[in-house]
């Protein structure tokens, strides 16, 4: 990763130009590689799409819901564990006293939501066929949510966008022929919006980036608050 002193920014601020950090630009701030607590390709490509480039980290945790747990609260939740693993998985990485502030950590988790019930990825096949019989003919909520951390000393600023998602009547043999393809099996929900199951959408009300992974609003909203993106 590119730092400010070698790029010859001094302790004040300046550049070899003259040019203040405040005056810095989009592209500049782009070469400090976020930090990605997710192996998702998708998240990486969307941030990709806006000119960030990350570094991955990879960051298990158990993402179970608890019991009478809000749908809401549940993402959330995830969202801030999975930034608390990554900052963990992270280590010696973070000894430097500014590290995070140059390159902050970001992590998200989404959920397809069914009335009240959460869908999360299926185990097989056989489970995503249900899951997509279960979504036709319906409206199912879309909720992601972003945490990001730039201090260790301070909890995770997070964002939560919420999308709302009809399907259409999806008859027996596309719901087969769609779970064979094998491409919902590692999506919540067992769909995915910029693949095949497009086809399965008659109407969107919110964030099209959110329903794929990773709100690009509230990224970028959480991101100038901490300094990565310069602020409006």
């Amino acid at each position: 990763m590119e730092s400010d002193a070698t790029k010859g920014r001094g302790p004040g601020g300046q550049g070899a130009k003259g040019e203040s950090a405040k005056g810095e630009g989009y592209e500049d701030r782009c070469r400090r590689r976020l930090r990605l607590a997710s192996r998702s390709p998708r998240r990486y490509e969307l941030l990709a799409r806006i000119g960030i480039d990350c570094e991955a980290i990879d960051a298990p945790i158990e993402e179970i819901r608890r019991a009478g747990e809000a749908p809401r609260d549940f993402v959330e939740r995830m969202a801030r564990e999975k930034a608390l693993a990554g900052l963990e998985a992270l280590g010696a990485l973070i000894a430097g006293e500014n590290s995070l502030a140059l390159a902050p950590l970001l992590a998200a988790d989404t959920a397809v939501v069914l009335d009240d019930r959460v869908l999360g990825k299926p185990r097989d096949i056989d489970q995503a066929k249900e899951m997509l019989q279960a979504l036709s003919g319906r409206m199912h909520r879309v909720l992601s949510a972003v945490a990001v951390i730039a201090d260790r000393c301070e909890p995770p600023r997070i964002r939560i966008s919420e999308s709302r998602v009809w399907f259409e009547e999806i008859p027996a043999f596309e719901c087969e022929d769609y779970g064979a393809s094998r491409e919902g099996l590692d999506k919540a929900g067992a769909y995915s919006i910029q693949g095949r199951a497009a086809i399965f959408i008659s109407r969107l009300d919110g964030s099209y980036s959110g329903v794929m992974g990773l709100p690009l609003f509230e990224t970028a909203q959480l991101l100038r608050e901490v300094g990565f993106l310069p602020a409006r």
